[in-house]
């Protein structure tokens, strides 16, 4: 399939699965392309679609980007992931060690240039792994930030070059913790503790009443986004 046929079936699709349920738009995905990924970043909205990729298909690859900076706490809910789903999630790692990149970039690059240290330890990676499949599911919402207020449910991802499957881009946050606790899914317990988006360690923190949920990404900076969702 050629880029134009691409573009022609996300346009006809994204309209046709704008009404569809997450499980209904996950079974043509991997139907259609077998050749997909699912990338967990072991949040709220990712546990989510584990559970409901899970029960669609048990082949499906799921990785997830290993920065060497998560929490504890997201480690410890990707191996009770792992075993409660019999998933081996495959692990993607940034091309330089904490040391290397303290060694060639200096200590802290979070804090220096956080823009610089998301390209190192996520974009590059993401960008190596996706480039061994032909389409991707994502777990972003459009309520989430207004750079994804537009994200259609079926997207052409021009910046990694294939299709881009983002099931839950219509639901609240309401929806997903329903979801959560109607099923008894494994979640993160820094979720309980104020942090509504999670990313690494030096880069996130506790949100405060009244704040936007994404107040805790990258708080010391203007910075909104990693770079891996246009």
């Amino acid at each position: 399939m050629n880029l134009m046929e691409k573009e022609d079936l996300v346009k006809v699709k994204a309209e046709e699965l704008e009404t569809a349920s997450p499980q209904e738009i996950i079974a043509w995905a991997v139907e259609t392309f077998p050749n997909i990924t699912f990338a967990c970043s072991f949040g709220a909205e990712d546990v989510v679609l584990v559970d409901m990729l899970r029960k669609i298909s048990t082949t499906a690859d799921i990785f997830y980007l290993d920065t060497d900076f998560h929490f504890k706490e997201t480690y410890e809910t990707r191996d009770k992931l792992a075993e409660h789903y019999n998933i081996d999630f495959v692990r993607v790692s940034p091309k330089l060690t904490p040391e290397e990149q303290a060694k060639e970039h200096g200590d802290q690059l979070w804090l220096s240039d956080p823009n610089a240290c998301c390209n190192i330890r996520k974009v590059e990676p993401l960008t190596r792994v996706l480039s061994n499949y032909e389409a991707w599911i994502t777990g972003i919402r459009r309520d989430q930030a207004p750079t994804r207020a537009n994200a259609k449910k079926v997207e052409y991802d021009y910046k990694f070059g294939l299709i881009k499957f983002n099931p839950i881009a219509d639901w609240t946050t309401e929806d997903v913790w329903n979801y959560i606790r109607e099923n008894e899914i494994i979640y993160n317990p820094l979720h309980d503790q104020n942090f509504p988006s999670i990313g690494c360690e030096y880069c996130t923190r506790a949100v405060m009443p009244g704040e936007d949920p994404r107040a805790g990404r990258w708080a010391n900076s203007e910075k909104t986004e990693c770079g891996l969702h246009k």
